[in-house]
This record gives C-alpha cells, structure tokens and sequence, in this order.
C-alpha cells in the first residue's frame, strides 16, 4: 500500500473521529443538568441590602430555579431581568460553566441619601433613583427631613447629596439637611453646634466653597463655638450669628 493511500486513509479516519467527537460532546453539554447555582454579592462587605439566599428565594418563587434543569433550558436573561426588578439590585450577571453551574455576579444600589418625611421614608441612590429602607442594614449616609416629594428628592435633592458623596471634606461634615416649606435648606454639621441656612439649591457649590474657606480662615481663631447659625443665602457673604450668653 502506498504511502498516499495510507495518508488518505488516516486524514480520513481523523476527520470521521473529529466528527463524531464534536456531535457527542455537543450532545452531552445539551444534556448537562445544572446542579448548582453560586450567588456572588460582590460588594457585600460594604453593604447588606441583599443575600445570596435572598435572591436564591426569589428565583424560586418566579419558577426559575435552575438546579435540576437541563442547562441548555436555562434562560440567563430572564434570571437576570427576575433579579433586577429587585430595588436592591443595581446590576446582575448569570452565565454557565462547563461543569453545569449557574453563577450570578449581583452589585448591590448606593444610596447617597436617607430621607425621611411626610411622603416616605425612603433612600435615594448615586444614580437618582429611589430605594426602600432595609430593616437589615442601615446605610450612614446624610439624611434628609422636611417638606420633601420625591420630585425634589431625584432632582435638586439629589444634586447636593451627590456633591456631599464625592467631596470628602463635605461628606464626612453633613450630618442632616432640612427642607423649609419654601424650599430653603438648612444644614446640621457633625462638627460644632451651628445650624447653616444654605438658602435655595442655587450656587450651593460657590457657597459651600465660600463656607470651607471660613472655616479653614476664620474658625481657628474664632473657634467652633462661636457661632449659633451660618448664613449663606446672600451671594458672596457669610452673615453669622453669635451665640448668647447664658446668664
């Protein structure tokens, strides 16, 4: 037999045996039953809104546990569309392994702001969306009472408490905010006993700057005591007002 005969002969052999190897290892992946489901909280040491046996429940309870079902039946997108209508929930990713698992990867909402008022006591979150209390987990963030709609509170509301959690030096200085019925904002600081009237949101980053130079100028001589209210509602002044002594 020639050596272009036997070639022939093996090239085609290989060829029947990658055939066959690609239709039985397909066939058996279609026929792989998943047999678990790992839940990765990725921010879960920061924040406690959701357990992986929270979100194995709801999928339970919408009939779309995987574990026992032939992988090839698994709906990913419909797992992660279920999970997301949780107001936990910022994002979620479920994909399949070779060894017939589900795994979801969930990121958790950050909320930057607690309100509390006559409409709701919810939480506002860095994308300006609204999030229900926990009774789990308490988030230390700023909280914000008065006259507050939810309009506000996605909007200007919104604004300021995003500048708070992106400024280190105002985020760790305001403790509470509070909304007059016209709108006017007062400030409760975690340092000293003064109150801030911020006046409306307008300019509230030029007045906020104008605040941190007194503070940084005036404060060390003066001293954190000094003063029962801070004034900003006048453009480009700061009016305060001293204490009164006890007699």
């Amino acid at each position: 037999m020639s050596t272009r005969i036997i070639s022939i002969i093996v090239a085609f052999l290989l060829s029947c045996y990658i055939l066959f190897a690609f239709v039985f290892f397909k066939d058996v992946k279609q026929d792989t039953v998943c047999h678990d489901l790992a839940v990765i909280v990725k921010d879960s040491l920061d924040k406690r809104f959701v357990t992986a046996n929270d979100l194995i429940s709801l999928l339970k309870q919408a009939k779309l546990n995987p574990i026992g079902q032939p992988m090839n039946l698994v709906n990913t997108h419909k797992i992660e569309t279920e999970l997301l209508k949780n107001e936990m929930i910022a994002a979620v990713e479920a994909y399949k392994t070779p060894s017939g698992t589900i795994k979801l990867e969930v990121k958790q909402k950050m909320p930057i702001l607690r309100v509390i008022g006559a409409r709701g006591n919810f939480y506002v979150d860095n994308k300006g969306d609204i999030m229900p209390i926990s009774w789990r987990y308490v988030a230390h963030v700023p909280v914000a009472s008065g006259y507050i709609e939810k309009e506000l509170a996605t909007t200007d509301l919104y604004d300021f408490a995003l500048f708070l959690h992106k400024n280190e030096f105002w985020n760790n200085q305001i403790e509470q905010i509070y909304v007059y019925p016209n709108r006017e904002i007062a400030l409760i600081p975690r340092v000293g006993e003064h109150r801030i009237l911020l006046g409306t949101f307008d300019d509230f980053r030029e007045k906020l700057y104008n605040l941190q130079l007194f503070y940084e100028q005036a404060i060390p001589k003066m001293g954190w005591e000094k003063y029962s209210i801070i004034n900003l509602k006048f453009k480009d002044q700061i009016v305060c007002t001293k204490k009164t002594k006890r007699i």
